[in-house]
């Protein structure tokens, strides 16, 4: 299974929350007082305790629930940056953050991709010298999606923190795998989704904006909050949770969490670098194999891209999927 992708197959735990929600809550949290919505309610600031917990956030009522990573990201990105501002990423960024970018960048917003290597490793001493004047962002990924390369974002946020810059960090190939702690990388906007290494389902996944940073609102509606006002709320995470929420994937995210500290994340991260190194291993036996990246668990995340030289990428596919699958 292609697993920088998802997560396949879940925890037992996870289909159970998921389907007891369905089939014995199932109420719209802060949509009433009645006790359906209450106990859904209750779901939603469980999974936040959680992530906080995770992520060694103070206040989980600044996590805010998105129908993805991705949303997250443009929240991020679309409601902090302006026209004449400067951004920094790695040229390694996915197309969550590369696509709101390009796009910003036809109005206004200037953008660097700071060069990594062949690996797809960053040295964090090239980000400083790309810092200007009109500079207002650092945004990275933790880790690609491509090659597993892991990215310095403590050593980069720690540059951010040192010139006043907002640090913000795509966590999509990393949560739930590889230790975030926001309060030691000095990061101020934390996007995450819930399907991957967090183990939830699809379809969900979250922000964390910390309390300095004032995000100019992309969305609003009904939160349940403040319903006699016509002012979106300012308070959080009211003020990014317009709509009905995914109550029962986020109660299937919880259970992908309670799962993880269970396990252990070290546990884990050991597991998938013994998987990683062997696979690693085997493939270097194989003619013709070029395997991109690190190469070493150590560096990198679970994730292994190889071509197999005169055999197109997409037929090697076929094949694993037809005999493997």
């Amino acid at each position: 299974m292609d697993n920088a992708a998802t997560s396949f197959p879940k925890p037992e735990a996870v289909y159970r929350a998921v389907d007891y929600f369905n089939r014995n809550l199932g109420g719209s949290p802060g949509r009433g007082s009645h006790q359906s919505t209450l106990k859904a309610g209750a779901v939603l600031l469980e999974c936040r305790e959680l992530l906080a917990r995770l992520f060694n956030i103070a206040d989980a009522a600044q996590i805010a629930f998105t129908a993805n990573i991705t949303d997250a990201i443009n929240i991020g990105l679309k409601g902090v940056l302006r026209p004449g501002d400067h951004i920094i990423t790695s040229s390694m960024e996915h197309n969550a953050v590369a696509r709101p970018l390009y796009g910003l960048s036809q109005e206004g917003v200037e953008w660097t991709r700071v060069p990594c290597r062949p690996d797809g490793s960053l040295d964090p001493a090239h980000i400083a010298p790309a810092v200007k004047a009109n500079t207002r962002m650092i945004c990275m990924l933790h880790a690609s999606n491509l090659t597993g390369t892991i990215l310095p974002i403590k050593d980069v946020g720690q540059i951010a923190h040192q010139y006043g810059l907002l640090f913000m960090v795509d966590s999509a190939q990393t949560a739930g795998v590889l230790p975030i702690d926001v309060e030691a990388s000095h990061i101020d906007i934390l996007t995450f989704t819930g399907h991957k290494s967090l183990l939830g389902p699809q379809g969900t996944g979250g922000i964390y904006v910390h309390p300095r940073v004032k995000l100019r609102l992309l969305r609003e509606g009904g939160t349940g909050s403040a319903s006699e006002s016509l002012d979106q709320p300012t308070i959080m995470p009211d003020r990014l949770e317009s709509g009905t929420p995914n109550t029962p994937g986020i109660a299937g995210l919880a259970a992908g969490l309670e799962f993880i500290f269970k396990t252990g994340m070290e546990n884990i991260r050991r597991h998938e670098q013994e998987l990683t190194d062997l696979l690693i291993r085997e493939l270097r036996n194989i003619p013709g194999l070029k395997i991109y990246g690190p190469g070493d668990s150590r560096l990198m995340t679970a994730v292994i891209s190889f071509n197999i030289a005169g055999i197109d990428c997409g037929e090697v596919s076929l094949l694993l999927d037809q005999n493997y699958g």
